[in-house]
C-alpha cells in the first residue's frame, strides 16, 4: 500500500495477521525494517482481509476516512526515519525517541502506543490495565479523543461518568492517572502546550477513594493459622495467603516469581515487579524467613534449587501473558478458599490484599515506624503507605473518642 526505502531501511504498511482480535479483524501497523530487524508501531485501525485488499481503491467514505488516518500514521514514521538515515544515525533507539509512541494524534492512538510498548517489554500487567482505561475512555467521548478536548471541567465529566456506571472512587482515580500519564508524555513531546495541560492545582486534581478496613487483627490472623476444615486444597491456599502475609505482604505477582537463589542469609530479597521498571533505583526488599514461613514451604514447594521457583506455580517457560493469567488463577483461588475461611470464622471477607494491608496495620498498631513500613512495603513515598493505614488512623480516633465518655 505505502512504501518507502533508502539506504537499506525500508518503512511500509502491513496488516499484522500473526494476532486476531475479537471481532476478526487485525491491527495496520507501520512496518520499519533496519539490517534485518524489525519494529512495528501502530495505527489505531483494524481491518478485516476484505477491507485490507480494498483499501487502496476504495470509494466507501469510511474506508477511505480509515486509509487517510493510516496515511497520516506512515507519514509520521517515515518522516523520522528519512531525516535520520540522510543525516547516517538511524537505529531503532533514535527513531523511538524521536517518535515517543508513533501517531500520537489522538488520546486512543497514543494509549494503543503506549499499550504496544507495554506488551513488547513483557509488561502485559501494565498493559491490560491500560487496555481498561482506554475501553472506559472510548465509551464516554468514542474511538477519536482529540487532546484539545481533554480539559479540566471535560475530566470532571469522565469522573461523574465513571462514577455513573458504578466504579468506585478509588478506580476512577486509577483511572484519571493513567490518563495523566498519556498527556504527561504528550506535554514531554510538544503535543500539546503547557497551558493546555488540564491537571494540577487551580486545575483539575484528581480525588483519591478512601482506605476501605481491609486489615486483620493479630488474634484473627492466628484463628485463620489454626484453621483447618480436613480439605488439603483449604490448607494449601490458607498457607499461601499466610506466607503473604508473612512476606511483608507480598503481591502474587512476585510470590509466584520468587527462587531459593532469592534466600539469602536467611532472608528473602526481591524486587516488586510493579515498580521494577518506573523507578531509576533498584528497591530491593528483604524478609527475614521465620519459622512459619519455612515450615509452609517445606509444605508446599519445591525441591529446593537455587534457579528453581520457590513454590510450584510457575515452571519458567511462560511467555508474559500466560505468567499473568496463572497469577490470576493462583489469585482467584486463594481468595476463594479466603472467603471461606473468613465466613465460617465470623471474620468476613478475607483476600490476598487483606494480607498486605494486614501486615502494614499489624506493625503499626505494634509502634513500627511509618518509614520502615513504607520501605517493607514497597512503596515510592510515604503517602502511599498512609493510604494504607488510613483505616487504622480512623480505629484509634474512634477508640480515643470513646476513651473522654468514660467519666
Amino acid at each position: 500500500m505505502l512504501q518507502y526505502s533508502k539506504d537499506g531501511t525500508t518503512v511500509s504498511v502491513m496488516l499484522d495477521t500473526r494476532r486476531t482480535k475479537s471481532d476478526g479483524k487485525y491491527p495496520v501497523k507501520i512496518r520499519v525494517t533496519y539490517q534485518r530487524a524489525r519494529w512495528y508501531y501502530p495505527t489505531g485501525k483494524d481491518l478485516t482481509p476484505e477491507e485490507w485488499e480494498a483499501m487502496p481503491t476504495t470509494k466507501a467514505r469510511a474506508l477511505a476516512s480509515t486509509r487517510k488516518d493510516i496515511e497520516s500514521s506512515y507519514q509520521i514514521v517515515r518522516s523520522a526515519v528519512e531525516e535520520l538515515v540522510t543525516s547516517g544515525g538511524f537505529s531503532f533507539d533514535a527513531l523511538n525517541n524521536r517518535l515517543k509512541g508513533a501517531a500520537t494524534d489522538t488520546i486512543n492512538t497514543a494509549f494503543r502506543a503506549k499499550m504496544d510498548l507495554l506488551d513488547r517489554a513483557g509488561r502485559v500487567g501494565s498493559m491490560v490495565v491500560y487496555r481498561g482505561v482506554l475501553l472506559g475512555l472510548e465509551r464516554f467521548a468514542g474511538p477519536h479523543i482529540r487532546f484539545e478536548a481533554v480539559t479540566p471541567s471535560w475530566l470532571g465529566r469522565y469522573s461523574a461518568f465513571l462514577l455513573s456506571e458504578g466504579k468506585t472512587q478509588t478506580t476512577v482515580a486509577i483511572h484519571l492517572r493513567h490518563l495523566r500519564a498519556i498527556l504527561n508524555e504528550a506535554r514531554q513531546q510538544g503535543i500539546i502546550r503547557d497551558a493546555q495541560y488540564p491537571f494540577g492545582r487551580g486545575r483539575y486534581e484528581i480525588q483519591e477513594g478512601a482506605g476501605r478496613k481491609m486489615a486483620l487483627s493479630l488474634d484473627q490472623i492466628g484463628q485463620i493459622a489454626r484453621y483447618d476444615d480436613g480439605s488439603e486444597a483449604t490448607a494449601k491456599y490458607r498457607d499461601y495467603w499466610l506466607f503473604l502475609y508473612l512476606c511483608n505482604g507480598i503481591n502474587v505477582a512476585d510470590f509466584v516469581r520468587l527462587r531459593f537463589r532469592d534466600i539469602v542469609n536467611g532472608e528473602i530479597c526481591f524486587v516488586r515487579q510493579k515498580t521494577e521498571h518506573t523507578t531509576r533505583a533498584r528497591k530491593e526488599i528483604r524478609v527475614t524467613v521465620v519459622e512459619q514461613m519455612r515450615a509452609i514451604i517445606d509444605r508446599w514447594g519445591n525441591v529446593p534449587a537455587p534457579d528453581r521457583f520457590i513454590f510450584p506455580v510457575l515452571d519458567g517457560s511462560e511467555g508474559a501473558m500466560r505468567r499473568k493469567m496463572k497469577t490470576q488463577f493462583l489469585t482467584r483461588a486463594i481468595n476463594k478458599r479466603m472467603h471461606a475461611i473468613g465466613e465460617a470464622l465470623g471474620i468476613g471477607n478475607i483476600s490476598t490484599y487483606t494480607a498486605r494491608h494486614s501486615f502494614a496495620t499489624v506493625l503499626k498498631r505494634a509502634g513500627a515506624n511509618i518509614a520502615y513500613i513504607s520501605e517493607s512495603l514497597g512503596h515510592q513515598d510515604l503517602r502511599t503507605t498512609e493510604n494504607y493505614l488510613a483505616s487504622f488512623e480512623r480505629e484509634e480516633r474512634i477508640k480515643n473518642a470513646e476513651l473522654l465518655t468514660k467519666f
